[in-house]
């Protein structure tokens, strides 16, 4: 695999944002030429799906920009910082946007949506136990929550009715989990 590695030669840097910084790089591939990579850089992000035990999953709708529509997803969130711990980002994400607090949470892994463009890594998890207060939503943050059954999610993911991607995976491994717990 130690030809399949580019090293970096330098770096542009084109764009930076509050959520996202844009770069290029001049790269060097594995046969010693050198190409482009232009990429997006972020600090990372966190997604939960949070069930009760009646299996229903506690979800948001909510306007995204890029897309121009309103999307069914799981609770989730960007670091705050470098560094940041996921876990604890991940329960701060999911009282913040559905008042909920887990008593215990699953790591259900890393997501790379698109690691073509974008150095975002998605940490997952599966959360339970749930008890609930307040809600405390960011200024510029609209969004509806919602429960649907579980098994609803699934066949609405196999349906293609779910866009986004950590939904689908978190869904679909939440179920996985849940039903071998069963057995």
């Amino acid at each position: 695999m130690k030809n399949l590695v580019e090293k970096q030669i330098s770096r542009e840097k084109i764009f930076k944002g509050n959520v996202l910084e844009v770069v290029r790089d001049t790269v060097e591939l594995p046969n010693g030429k050198p190409a482009t990579r232009e990429m997006c850089l972020h600090l990372g992000a966190v997604a939960v799906i949070p069930i009760l035990p009646d299996g229903r999953v506690v979800m948001e709708r909510q306007y995204r920009y890029p897309i121009e529509r309103v999307v069914l997803e799981i609770p989730a969130g960007k670091l705050d910082y470098k560094g940041e711990d996921p876990l604890a980002a991940a329960h701060r994400e999911l009282r913040e946007e559905t008042g909920a607090i887990a008593g215990k949470m699953t790591p259900l892994g890393e997501l790379v949506a698109s690691p073509a463009l974008i150095s975002e890594r998605i940490q997952l998890y599966l959360a339970e136990e749930l008890t609930f207060g307040e809600r405390e939503l960011d200024e510029d943050e609209f969004l509806e929550v919602e429960y649907i059954p579980l098994s609803e999610l699934v066949e609405m993911v196999m349906r293609g009715e779910i866009c986004d991607g950590k939904t689908q995976i978190a869904v679909l491994k939440a179920d996985k989990i849940l039903r071998e717990r069963k057995q």
